[in-house]
Parts: structure tokens; C-alpha cells; sequence
């Protein structure tokens, strides 16, 4: 159930209408890393969190929530850069506002040049109010939103995009000098941060949550890493151990030669019949343990999502 309070979470304002700078402010409106692509990919994923993770289900619906109402303050400062665009242009460029950015009358074809160059769309489609499109005027899709059915992977998907909002953000403050908009700008991208930290401790709190999914790795395959171009660079993403799994890195000199060798991974110089067994093992013990926690999550009798 939503309620909905008309006032803002942030007082968002600008000081002067600015069409150009609304239609980039709509990626983050209706772009694939906009707040409504968020809004959506939480309440999406918090779906099946609901019965194995209720607590992860009342963050994840806390969050979407949230993007919603930043969804609202990108869509408000979208239509207060259009004063003097929408509704009746002609009486508004005789507002003092308008007037100011557009340095007077004569200018007033500049104000729907602007408008028009920046997205033909925007204004005419729309009558230039906020849409869910991005900047350029590409319909939002339900294909920027990833659910993936495993809360581990939900979470990672969620840092990704978390990160990549907040860059959208810092991108978008280079194209305004409006300290209003910076401002508000400023505290969005902030959101992302909080948020990055939310789901960064929530996948934290799911152990084990490595790998993702049920099935451990093949131990086949696991360690090699293979020398794949010219001038390769060695790093801890290549030599050494591999984090938190007791295990090296095999560095393939001539991946070329190694794949002649072991006819394709088919003929391998040891014997890992004693892993293969130890990793059959934990497949079922997983997938046992995964099956059992959604089942014992699942109310008996009739399913009844809200206890009031």
C-alpha cells in the first residue's frame, strides 16, 4: 500500500528555465540508469526475497520506494526547467523569468529552438512535460531492469547500478551552472552512495553467498587464467592466491598450445577425481539447503502475503 505526500524528499528548485539542460535531465528520468529503471528493478527483486529474505523483501521495497520519490524530484525540476516551454509560449515569454534567460523578446524563438534541437520529441509529443524516455527520446524498457530470482545476484546487479547512477549524476552537474540544481543533484547522487552501502551490507549478512547461484565451480577450470594478449600484465587478478578460496591462480603462458595439449580441456595432466567428488557433494548439499529455505519460508495452508 502507497500514501503519497506531495511534498518532496529534497526542496528541489531551479533559478531559471533551462529546455536544454530539462531533456538531458531525462535520462535520469526514463534512461536505463534513471530512478524509475531503479524503482523498478527493487520492487521487482523484492518480490522473491519476500519469503527466504523478509528482511532483505522490507529493504528492498524501502529502496524502490525511495527511487520513486526521486523519480518525482527528477520529474519536478524537468517541468519547473520548462517554465515559459509549456503551456501558452508566447504569454510566458512575457514573464520576467523568462525573459531574463532569454534576454528579452527577441529572443523567444531561441527558447523553442532550444526545446526542439535538444529532443523534437520533448515538446511535441509530450507538450514538453516529463516522459519516460531518456534524453533522447527512446521509450523507457522493461529490458533496464535485472531480476535474476537470487538475492546474491540481485544485490551485485544492484551495486552496478547503484554505481552507475551516481555517475549519470556527476556527468549531469558539468552541463548546469544553476546552484539550485546542483544542489539536488548533489543530494541524488548522494542517495546512490547510501543505497551502494545498503545492499553492499546485505549481501554481506548472506552467508555463503560465493558463488552466486547453487552449483559450485568446476575445479577443472576454476584457477587458470590465460595470457589471451600481447604485453599481458600481471596482477592479483591473475598470480597469487584467489581471494577467499584457498586456491592459486594458473597462469597459461600459451593458451594456444595448452588447449593442443589437453585436447581442449578434455586430457588433463592431473587427476581431479578427489575435487570433482567433494564438489558433487556440496551441489547437492546447496541445493538441498537452497530448496529448504524457500519451502520452510512458505506459509502452510493458504498463502496469505500480509499478516495484518
Amino acid at each position: 500500500m502507497f500514501h503519497h505526500v506531495k511534498d518532496l524528499q529534497f526542496n528541489a528548485r531551479v533559478s531559471r528555465p533551462d529546455p536544454r539542460f530539462a531533456n538531458l535531465l531525462l535520462e535520469q528520468f526514463g534512461g536505463e540508469n534513471g530512478e524509475l529503471a531503479a524503482a523498478m528493478q527493487y520492487f521487482t527483486q523484492a518480490f522473491g526475497a519476500k519469503q527466504p529474505h523478509p528482511d532483505k523483501y522490507d529493504m528492498l521495497m524501502d529502496i524502490a520506494t525511495e527511487e520513486f520519490s526521486h523519480l518525482e524530484i527528477v520529474g519536478a525540476t524537468i517541468q519547473m526547467l520548462l517554465k515559459g516551454v509549456n503551456g501558452d509560449l508566447k504569454d510566458a515569454a512575457e514573464q520576467s523569468e523568462i525573459m531574463v534567460a532569454m534576454n528579452g523578446k527577441a529572443a523567444k524563438e531561441s527558447v523553442i529552438h532550444a526545446a526542439l534541437s535538444a529532443n523534437p520529441q520533448f515538446p511535441i509529443i509530450t507538450g514538453g512535460g516529463p516522459t519516460p524516455r531518456n534524453s533522447q527520446g527512446i521509450p523507457w524498457c522493461a529490458s533496464y531492469i535485472n531480476s535474476n530470482g537470487d538475492l546474491t545476484v540481485d544485490l551485485r546487479t544492484n551495486l552496478a547500478s547503484e554505481s552507475r547512477a551516481k555517475l549519470v549524476y556527476e556527468h549531469l552537474m558539468k552541463f548546469t551552472d544553476d546552484p539550485y540544481i546542483h544542489e539536488t543533484l548533489l543530494f541524488l547522487m548522494t542517495r546512490e552512495v547510501t543505497h551502494y552501502k545498503m545492499f553492499e551490507a546485505a549481501l554481506e549478512s548472506i552467508q555463503p553467498n560465493f558463488p552466486p547461484g547453487v552449483l559450485a565451480a568446476d575445479p577443472r577450470y576454476l584457477q587458470n587464467v590465460y595470457n589471451l594478449s600481447d604485453g599481458t600484465v600481471r596482477g592479483p587478478w591473475n598470480e597469487g592466491e584467489i581471494k577467499g578460496m584457498g586456491k592459486a591462480f594458473i597462469y597459461i603462458e600459451n593458451p594456444l598450445q595448452q588447449v593442443k595439449d589437453t585436447e581442449g580441456q578434455t586430457k588433463l595432466s592431473r587427476d581431479f577425481g578427489k575435487e570433482l567428488k567433494a564438489t558433487e557433494k556440496l551441489d547437492k548439499e546447496m541445493s538441498a539447503a537452497k530448496s529448504e529455505e524457500v519451502k520452510q519460508a512458505e506459509p502452510k495452508g493458504v498463502a496469505q502475503w500480509s499478516t495484518y
